[in-house]
């Protein structure tokens, strides 16, 4: 039977398979999945938690909603009925940041698992991740080895898969890589003892600014071998606003942390002159000549980063602007 009640601390609804137990202090692991209008995909990657070969009992599923309009959360509370693992779905609509910080809040667990709504974890990465964590205890946050679908002929979501895992191909510690939380795995300790994250980011960058501060703390950031796979963007279209997202979000953090992340890096010329570096591994990892494309790839992409970034320092300049106008007003 499903439940449902108000939680007036998280100012969230949240649904749940069994009443919660607040003695059992088995779990060990906390799957954290943060989606908003996540239809098309979630079954997938709400199923793939549910296939991992670590003890289910040892498992539970915290799923932060951001007021979805289609039918993830129907998905979901279907799935829900017949999970064998705890499952708490939560609702909120302030960004990225508080849905990710109601997880932390909430998890019983030892490690949360950061699973995106498009995303596909290999069987036993959960497993691997765990693993990972218990031999390296300095580790704060370990991030997965991204994979390619089967038999990808689109050639944005073909282009993205190679990109990301260009970054990922092997285990080693991330000095000054952003790892983004898809795929991660972080040990509750760590992130609480930073704070946890900014519920005022409210669009991407949550996550920057938490391993900026991991790395403050002195934990470890690393990549590790567990395998898992996202389901792509498949147009251009798409994929610039998704990067003109980023960018914004970029622009908001910038303000916050201007040593949350590498800037010069992100423009395009500098983007374009290491794109081109690495084709040549590119090929050797896929055999695809399809390859080729990637500095435009990521040209593409970065110039939609950039103008994201852009516009929203120019709209934090304006409400500056606005704000101080106003003062003057008041006080004539």
């Amino acid at each position: 039977m499903v439940t449902s009640q108000n939680d007036e601390n998280s100012g969230a609804i949240w649904v749940d398979r069994m009443p919660p137990d607040s003695s059992n202090t088995d779990t060990e692991v906390t799957i954290g999945m943060c989606i908003k209008n996540s239809g098309a995909t979630i079954k997938e990657a709400i199923q793939s938690v549910l296939n991992q070969d670590f003890p289910h009992e040892l498992i539970e599923i915290i799923i932060v909603d951001g007021h979805s309009r289609d039918q993830t959360l129907g998905i979901v509370r279907s799935i829900s009925q017949r999970s064998d693992i705890r499952i708490e779905i939560y609702c909120e609509n302030e960004g990225l940041g508080r849905a990710r910080q109601i997880v932390v809040d909430k998890a019983r667990g030892k490690y949360i698992v950061w699973v995106d709504g498009d995303m596909i974890l290999s069987r036993d990465f959960v497993k691997k991740q765990v693993e990972f964590m218990e031999h390296f205890p300095d580790a704060g946050a370990a991030k997965g080895k991204y994979g390619i679908l089967i038999d990808v002929t689109n050639l944005v979501a073909f282009l993205e898969d190679v990109a990301f895992m260009l970054n990922t191909v092997r285990e080693r510690e991330a000095v000054d890589n952003v790892l983004a939380t898809s795929g991660c795995i972080y040990r509750v300790r760590a992130i609480r003892e930073v704070g946890g994250f900014d519920p005022c980011l409210r669009g991407v960058g949550e996550d920057m600014d938490a391993e900026s501060r991991l790395r403050d703390f002195r934990w470890k950031l690393y990549i590790s071998s567990a395998m898992f796979q996202e389901i792509r963007r498949q147009s251009w279209s798409a994929l610039w606003n998704e990067y003109f997202w980023h960018g914004q979000g970029a622009g908001r953090l910038f303000e916050k942390n201007r040593y949350a992340f590498s800037l010069y890096k992100m423009f395009p010329p500098v983007a374009l002159a290491r794109e081109v570096l690495r084709v040549p591994a590119a090929y050797k990892l896929t055999r695809e000549k399809r390859v080729l494309f990637l500095p435009f790839h990521y040209i593409f992409k970065r110039v939609a980063w950039s103008v994201g970034f852009v516009k929203a320092l120019l709209e934090k300049a304006r409400n500056l602007d606005i704000k101080a106008g106003n003062y003057v007003f008041t006080h004539i």
